[in-house]
């Protein structure tokens, strides 16, 4: 049976693309061709983050983002950013009596945000800047299995790409389901991983809820 339900961030509970607009802006290209080289990374398979290379060698995520906090731009999310059945679906699952986990590769100043933003809402919050580790290395996953309370055949691990959240959430023992939204999952949606990895495929996280519902009751 599933008793807890663990949640990647972005593209998942938040909508990146404001952050990402703002991406653009500092490297003073425009959002449009900045998504388009993102859409091709990401369908190349290549790292996301080599989308900054191409138009900025040598570009160094994290000295950028202290350079973007330094000039009064620091990364930043807020409850307009959720996608809209975040609210509800998290809702429905605490009343389901599930426990409710957030973990994703997130920094440590986002990791504040969520806790400002979830911290009614869910029993755990933890980022790959908190932990040491990053999806999708097995530490990542083995660190979510000594946090949460269940048998890792009894979480279920949500997030929206097959390569850093479905396959390595499976291979840690792990269910997983995949949330058909942002680049990640519509690039990968019709692929042969994401059509026989996930327990779950879902449009909405306000699915969650009766799927597990009905398998939790074929498990009895």
């Amino acid at each position: 049976m599933i008793r807890a339900v663990i949640f990647d961030v972005g593209e998942c509970l938040v909508d990146e693309t404001t952050e990402y607009g703002a991406w653009a802006d500092w490297l003073g290209v425009p959002r449009h061709t900045f998504h388009a080289m993102f859409g091709a990374v990401i369908a190349q398979g290549r790292d996301y983050r080599e989308t900054f290379q191409e138009f900025r060698p040598g570009f160094d995520l994290y000295a950028e983002r202290e350079k973007r906090t330094e000039a009064g731009q620091p990364e930043t999310f807020g409850e307009e950013d959720l996608y809209p059945d975040v609210r509800d679906a998290l809702t429905a699952l605490r009343a389901d009596g599930l426990w409710l986990g957030i973990a994703g590769n997130q920094t440590v100043r986002a990791g504040k945000i969520l806790r400002k933003l979830f911290s009614n809402d869910v029993d755990l919050i933890g980022t790959s800047d908190d932990w040491g580790a990053s999806k999708p290395d097995r530490a990542f996953f083995d660190r979510v299995a000594e946090v949460v309370p269940a048998e890792r055949h009894e979480m279920l691990y949500v997030g929206d790409r097959v390569d850093n959240d479905v396959r390595p959430a499976r291979g840690a023992g792990m269910h997983t389901a995949l949330v058909h939204r942002g680049p990640w999952a519509t690039i990968q949606w019709n692929s042969e991983n994401a059509r026989k990895l996930p327990t779950f495929r879902i449009e909405s996280l306000l699915e969650l809820s009766g799927l597990i519902r009905s398998f939790n009751e074929r498990e009895r």
